[in-house]
C-alpha cells in the first residue's frame, strides 16, 4: 500500500484509508447507567458495537471499518471458550488481504490478560490493538470514545506493524506483555510499571518511542492455542501470605489440575507450608510457576539451592494472571518438565 510523505517513519500514514475491523467483546467501554454522574452502578456491556462506532465520527476519517459483535460481557467473566473464538477470530481476519488490522473493545478487568494471550498466538505482522474505558458510556467525561478512536488511529499506522499486541489507553501505547492495570478507578488505570510505554497517540499522531523485543506473534512456538475451550490445560492461582497453608494447593492436585502458579511475597518467596505442598505437586508432575504478587520486579531462578531442587520455574516479569497464559499454552503445546517450561519463561 502506498504512503504519503513524512517528517518522521513514526507518523507515515497510509496514503488510503486502512482497512480496520472492530471487535467488540463488551466491557465498561460498552457500559451505561442511568444516571451520567456514576462511574461505578451501570451495567458493562450492553451497548453495541455500531452505537460505540457511531459515538466517534471522526473514525471514518482515519479507516474504513469492518465491525463485529463478538460478545457482550463483564470482562471479569472471560472465559477459555470466548479466548479460544476471539484468538480464531482475529487470525482469520488478519489472514485476508481486507483487513489491514484489528481493534478489540474489552473491558479493564482482565484486559491484560487477553492481550497477552493473543500476543503469543496471533499469526500475523499486522496491528492489533486492545482499548477499553474506566467510565462506562453514559458518563460524564466518557474515556472510551477517545480511546476508541486512537486504537483505530494506532491499528492504522505503519509503525504499529510488528509490535506485537498492542494496548492503547488514555493516549498511551503499550506491550501487551507490559502493560497491567494498576488503579480501581484512574482514567491513567494501565500502566507499563517496567519499562514503561512503547509510545504514544494524540490528535491522529502516533509515536512510538522504542520497540518490542522478546519473540511474539509469529515469532511464538504456540501456533493459534487450543482448539477449543476443552483443550485449555487446568491452571490454577494461589497466593502465599502471613499463615497460608498447603490446603489448597492439595485441593487442586486432587482435582487434576496440570499447572499452578504461585503469586508469592517479595522475589516470590512462599510460606513453608505452602512451599511444600507445592513442592509434591510438582513432585507428582504438576508444573509449578513461581511469581510475584508485588506490582512489579522480576523473580529470580534460584538455580539448584531452590528451584531445580523443589523443581519450580520462575516467571521472570510476568505477574501470576500473565504467567498462568503462557503455562497453559506452553502446556498445551506439548511442554513437559520445568527445565523445558524455563526455557519458555525465560524467553517470552
Amino acid at each position: 500500500m502506498n504512503t504519503s510523505p513524512a517528517s518522521s517513519p513514526f507518523s507515515t500514514l497510509y496514503a488510503a484509508l486502512p482497512r480496520i475491523a472492530v471487535l467488540a467483546t463488551g466491557g465498561t467501554i460498552a457500559g451505561s447507567a442511568q444516571d451520567a454522574t456514576s462511574t461505578a452502578g451501570y451495567q458493562a456491556g450492553v451497548v453495541g458495537v455500531g452505537q460505540l462506532l457511531a459515538a466517534v465520527p471522526a473514525l471514518s476519517t482515519v479507516a474504513n471499518i469492518h465491525a463485529e459483535q463478538i460478545a457482550s460481557v463483564d470482562s471479569k467473566d472471560m472465559s477459555l471458550a470466548l479466548w479460544t473464538t476471539l484468538v480464531q477470530r482475529v487470525n482469520a481476519l488478519l489472514a485476508t488481504e481486507d483487513i489491514d488490522g484489528v481493534v478489540i473493545t474489552h473491558g479493564t478487568d482482565t484486559l491484560e490478560e487477553t492481550a497477552y494471550l493473543l500476543h503469543l498466538t496471533v499469526r500475523s505482522t499486522k496491528p492489533v490493538v486492545l482499548t477499553a474505558a474506566m467510565r462506562p458510556s453514559s458518563a460524564l467525561s466518557a474515556d472510551g470514545p477517545l480511546n476508541l478512536l486512537n486504537a483505530v488511529s494506532v491499528a492504522g499506522h505503519r509503525a504499529a506493524h510488528g509490535q506485537g499486541v498492542l494496548v492503547v489507553f488514555n493516549n498511551r501505547i503499550h506491550s501487551a506483555r507490559d502493560v497491567v492495570k494498576t488503579s480501581t478507578f484512574a482514567v491513567d488505570t494501565f500502566q507499563s510499571p517496567e519499562v514503561g510505554a512503547l509510545g504514544w497517540v494524540q490528535d491522529g499522531r502516533v509515536e512510538f518511542q522504542r520497540s518490542v523485543v522478546r519473540p511474539h506473534t509469529v515469532a511464538t512456538e504456540f501456533a493459534s492455542g487450543p482448539a477449543s475451550a476443552d483443550a485449555w490445560p487446568a491452571v490454577e492461582i494461589v497466593t502465599s501470605y502471613a499463615g497460608a497453608t498447603r490446603t489448597i494447593v492439595d485441593a487442586l492436585v486432587q482435582a487434576g489440575v496440570r499447572g499452578i502458579v504461585v503469586a508469592g511475597t517479595g522475589n516470590g518467596s512462599i510460606h513453608a507450608a505452602l512451599q511444600q505442598g507445592l513442592a509434591d505437586a510438582a513432585s507428582q508432575g504438576v508444573a509449578v510457576v513461581r511469581a510475584s504478587r508485588v506490582g512489579s520486579g522480576h523473580v529470580m531462578h534460584n538455580g539448584a539451592a531452590s528451584d531445580d531442587a523443589l523443581g519450580f520455574v520462575t516467571a521472570n516479569s510476568l505477574n501470576p494472571y500473565k504467567a498462568r497464559v503462557l503455562l497453559m499454552l506452553a502446556l498445551a503445546a506439548g511442554g513437559t518438565g520445568p527445565a523445558e517450561l524455563q526455557r519458555v519463561f525465560d524467553l517470552y
